[in-house]
């Protein structure tokens, strides 16, 4: 849709100025974070924090420090202006964006839950460094990680403060491909702490892959069955859910650099409107209602991709698509779909 910033998106907050410092400085650590949410989050009980090493105890301190108050807001500076701004850079030759409309008029009072497909490891930093550099309204973001890897080693630490910015948090243990059933204690603690997120904070933005790993097939428009995690906690949080399909990225940092030029690819980021979920609100929480919840999510993400795959095989537009300016295709696409 169009790149130009809506004019909803500049209406200041609370009172805040929303674009952000006029000197492009960071802002000063001493200034309140503005119209976001001050409350503490709670706090982890003691067995919950005792199933983890030592380390990663550090670690789950460190970064729930940083994703605090005055520092959360300094590092989401940086996150969106060094983060997004490389980004921007790698990648505005291929570079499509569609339906961000649906994002600009969400209400900016209440968290906003982006839900994707997950094929990249970069699905996230893209679609993130988009809504950074395409909006103007204040956010703040958080992408719930599984921890083996960021909260275990000193270099998954650094790579979470040099790529992520701190955002990657809270961290779930038990699941996945190599679990640790062990930890179960504090994974419960972080879904109430995520579920918390998406309740309450103006500003909030929660990146969330209903899949739950990383879909290894060749085919972009394949998706693994979704894991009621995210049903639950949009029964329990109830936030604006906004699905997101994304496609041409790849796994390979300097293979994805390299298409900015050699266009072997292009990346598609679609956004939908926000998924209604009135027919559930009378439902008791149980697993099939999160079940039923979470395929109504994948549903939603499929409608955009075959959105996507109707716009890549129309022989008259694939020229276009090839380059920044999606809005014109995807206008031109419909006409012709009517």
């Amino acid at each position: 849709m169009s790149n130009a910033q809506s004019p909803v998106s500049r209406v200041p907050v609370d009172g805040y100025r929303t674009e952000g410092p006029a000197n492009g400085e960071p802002p000063a650590l001493d200034v309140e974070p503005g119209s976001f949410d001050n409350t503490p989050p709670p706090e982890p009980e003691p067995d919950e924090l005792n199933v983890l090493s030592w380390f990663e105890r550090i670690a789950f301190r460190v970064v729930r420090r940083m994703n605090m108050g005055r520092w959360k807001r300094f590092w989401t500076w940086c996150q969106s202006t060094m983060g997004a701004g490389w980004i921007q850079l790698s990648t505005y030759n291929i570079m499509n964006l569609y339906g961000l409309e649906h994002v600009e008029a969400a209400d900016r009072n209440r968290p906003i839950l982006l839900v994707s497909n997950h094929r990249s490891f970069f699905d996230m930093y893209a679609v993130s460094a988009m809504l950074f550099k395409r909006t103007s309204w204040r956010k703040q973001l958080f992408f719930p990680v599984r921890g083996r890897f960021f909260y275990e080693s000193p270099l998954g630490l650094f790579v979470n403060m040099i790529m992520g910015w701190w955002s990657m948090y809270p961290p779930f243990f038990a699941a996945g491909s190599n679990p640790m059933p062990e930890k179960r204690d504090f994974d419960k603690y972080s879904l109430r702490l995520l579920s918390d997120l998406c309740r309450r904070g103006p500003g909030n933005i929660i990146g969330f892959h209903p899949e739950g790993t990383r879909n290894k097939n060749d085919d972009p428009y394949s998706f693994l069955p979704p894991k009621p995690g995210v049903g639950r906690i949009i029964k329990e949080a109830e936030p604006q859910v906004i699905p997101v399909f994304t496609a041409g990225l790849t796994n390979s940092l300097p293979r994805q650099v390299a298409r900015n030029w050699n266009r072997e690819d292009v990346i598609r980021i679609h956004f939908g409107p926000p998924i209604d979920f009135s027919e559930f609100r009378g439902q008791r929480d149980h697993v099939r209602t999160y079940k039923a919840i979470a395929e109504l999510v994948m549903s939603k993400i499929a409608e955009l991709a075959e959105n996507d795959r109707r716009m890549r095989a129309n022989k008259e537009v694939v020229g276009q698509l090839d380059g920044p300016g999606g809005d014109v295709v995807e206008s031109q696409v419909r006409n012709r779909e009517r």
